[in-house]
């Protein structure tokens, strides 16, 4: 699961992805949109700030706002901002990389393969998913895979269906 901080931070980049392009947004506009404590987000937004994906302006009319276009920004830059690795274990991890402690051998581990599998699914999703998307939720395709579907039976079904 992903966090709370996470959470507000993806809520809080969709409010500025909806204001691009218009100039800086008040923390308080925010955190009423959104209903997120204030402090928290204070410093949701300067961790965001402070790794690029934000830029702040003070003073009058200050507040912040998106440094790049939205569709330059995917929520695995986010999540991994806010709350670090996204794989499951650390021995598949590809940014956070640890030997697990309890894992005598990682060759022989039976694990690590369907965690890389998780890894990989969650990636897809996470990698192929930009800020834009809060702008158009519709247009972002949820499947239900039923348990024990393999997913060579859903890409010959997918392609069933384009062909028909």
């Amino acid at each position: 699961m992903i966090s709370k901080k996470a959470k507000y931070a993806l809520k809080a980049l969709k409010v500025l992805t909806e204001e691009y392009g218009k100039g800086p947004v008040l923390i308080s506009y925010i955190s009423a949109k959104e209903n997120i404590p204030k402090k928290f987000l204070e410093a949701i937004l300067l961790e965001l700030r402070n790794h690029g994906i934000l830029q702040s302006q003070k003073g009058k009319g200050g507040g912040y706002l998106l440094r790049v276009d939205p569709g330059r920004v995917n929520l695995a830059q986010v999540l991994r901002v806010i709350d670090g690795p996204i794989a499951p274990t650390p021995c598949v991890s590809f940014n956070f990389y640890v030997k697990c402690d309890d894992c005598e051998d990682e060759i022989a581990c039976a694990l690590k393969p369907v965690m890389e599998r998780v890894r990989d699914a969650n990636l897809g999703v996470y990698e192929n998913t930009t800020l834009l998307s809060f702008q158009n939720p519709s247009s972002l395709e949820t499947k239900e895979i039923p348990i024990g579907s393999k997913a060579t039976d859903l890409a010959e079904t997918a392609t069933a269906k384009m062909m028909a």
